[in-house]
């Protein structure tokens, strides 16, 4: 099969194309001609040799992706050939998505939305997983306020959703131009809601738009600096959710200063415990949230066809910054 591959570690330039073998699945797994595969900031992290590159598996990077199954092992029974699926594969694949077939286990698995495109399920598996994460493990009530960094983003837009979902209205979040605005209204949010994070005096308008009090709840879905305006946000013995592992010294300081509980949220953990099975239960409930309309794909951008040029664009517009919100999709197979 036709692969992208990482050389080594460093630029965009290390990408290169080649032959591979075809993945060989055991019996509890399944093989997957890839239709789309989406990029993760995580990508990008592993390429250039940061902490990330530690779970690297394979010189194909890529870690979820939407397609039809081809082939199985005789111990798989709840799929068959031909059905369309979506999966976070993380490292617990054969190889990365930034290839023509994946070899998955059977339990990460689950069937692909009906009313939803193979580009817009590639772009739902790791910010879909994320956000319920969050909703399950802080069961946070009605009566509780949230704020939530970076709501404009594939993991804060499916999280604003569900919590809207569940009645929970006393949500505020920040955006840096129109387009993100009009996300988050689209979503469901008021004006008042959302916050310039480029602003002055970003700290007290946050505040203020939560009738002048702290947040029982600040999520961190950005990381680095933007841990430290979470940290400031958080009410006495409140709890900082951190999604990135990007905090501060600053930040951690400000929250032990407050007593605060801080919770990590973290998608490969699981696999890192062998808990394969958390991965396709909650894809099934978010393939049923999806067909129920509850959820919606993220914004998406195909960047291109299967090529080393559209991995080098999306690693660099990732690393920049610079994909507004949208989810970047390499399209695989027609």
């Amino acid at each position: 099969m036709k692969a992208i591959v990482l050389k080594q570690l460093g630029s965009v330039d290390n990408f290169a194309l080649a032959d591979t073998e075809l993945p060989h699945i055991n019996d509890n797994e399944v093989l997957i001609k890839i239709s789309s595969t989406a990029f993760n900031p995580i990508d990008y992290q592993m390429r250039s040799g940061a902490n990330e590159s530690k779970r690297i598996h394979s010189p194909i990077l890529g870690r979820e992706f939407s397609g039809v199954i081809t082939a199985k092992g005789r111990s798989v029974r709840n799929f068959e050939i031909g059905d369309d699926v979506f999966c976070a594969s993380g490292s617990m694949g054969t190889n990365g998505t930034y290839a023509e077939y994946i070899g998955v286990p059977q339990q990460i698995l689950a069937r692909k939305p009906v009313n939803i495109s193979f580009d817009e399920a590639a772009a739902m598996p790791v910010s879909a997983l994320t956000a319920l994460q969050c909703c399950n493990r802080l069961k946070i009530s009605t009566e509780e306020s949230v704020f939530i960094s970076g709501g404009a983003g594939g993991v804060g837009l499916v999280l604003i959703k569900l919590l809207l979902s569940q009645g929970i209205n006393k949500i505020v979040t920040t955006a840096g131009n129109e387009e993100s605005r009009q996300q988050l209204i689209n979503a469901g949010l008021s004006a008042r809601q959302i916050i310039d994070y480029k602003a002055d005096n970003v700290i007290p308008a946050i505040i203020q738009a939560n009738n002048s009090q702290l947040f029982d709840y600040s999520i961190d879905l950005v990381g680095r600096k933007m841990s430290e305006l979470c940290s400031n946000l958080v009410r006495l013995n409140g709890t900082y959710v951190d999604v990135t592992n990007f905090a501060t010294d600053e930040a951690r300081e400000n929250l032990f200063n407050i007593g605060a509980v801080v919770m990590n949220i973290s998608n490969y953990a699981y696999s890192l415990k062998g808990n394969f099975s958390y991965y396709g239960e909650l894809l099934e409930r978010v393939r049923t949230l999806v067909e129920k309309g509850i959820i919606t794909p993220s914004p998406v951008n195909v960047l291109g066809k299967f090529s080393v040029d559209t991995v080098r664009k999306a690693h660099t517009m990732l690393e920049n910054n610079e994909t507004r919100g949208h989810k970047l999709i390499m399209r695989i197979s027609e």
